[in-house]
């Protein structure tokens, strides 16, 4: 049995960002419980010069709607980094997840050796479609969500393996 670039990537994406929202409603009922300004944890940092929670997250979610957009050749839709709360938050991921569930297979299938060329900062990337997403989209996905995740943990929240995996 062989697996399509679309079972690889779509409901994958979908998977850890349906994730992230049950780890972001976690840290929402944290806060409410501790009595914890939600701010603090929406600008939390694991170290000073890495994002902040509220970067992870829409970093996680431009990750996962371009990478899905690239390989299905189509245009995602640009969200503005404004988000704030726990909720805004929230909502951007499933706004995310709204989109990406838009993208047929048959639009990604088959992208294994499309070039896909991007623009990281002042670099220029160019990658075959399975090189992509194998070792720039997916870890890109799976890095964020987790260090959205460990500041959360490091706040307090009471979170588990179980929690960043989902549900089977």
């Amino acid at each position: 049995m062989t697996i399509s670039m679309y079972q690889a990537s779509v409901p994958v994406f979908i998977r850890m960002l349906n994730n992230l929202v049950a780890i972001l409603e976690k840290g929402a009922a944290h806060a409410e419980t501790k009595k914890i300004d939600p701010t603090v944890l929406v600008n939390t940092r694991l170290a000073p010069d890495m994002f902040p929670l509220s970067k992870q997250v829409q970093i996680a979610s431009d990750i996962a709607k371009r990478g899905a957009a690239r390989l299905a050749e189509v245009e995602a839709p640009d969200f503005e980094d404004n988000e704030t709360t726990l909720s805004e938050l929230i909502q951007r991921i499933q706004k995310t997840v709204s989109y990406i569930e838009t993208i047929k297979p048959e639009q990604i299938d088959g992208s294994e050796e499309k070039t896909v060329t991007l623009q990281v900062g002042d670099n220029t990337l160019s990658f075959q479609g399975m090189p992509f997403l194998l070792y720039f989209v997916l870890p890109n996905v799976f890095f964020h969500v987790t260090t959205a995740y460990d500041i959360l943990r490091h706040c307090g929240v009471e979170l588990g393996k179980r929690d960043f995996l989902g549900k089977p």
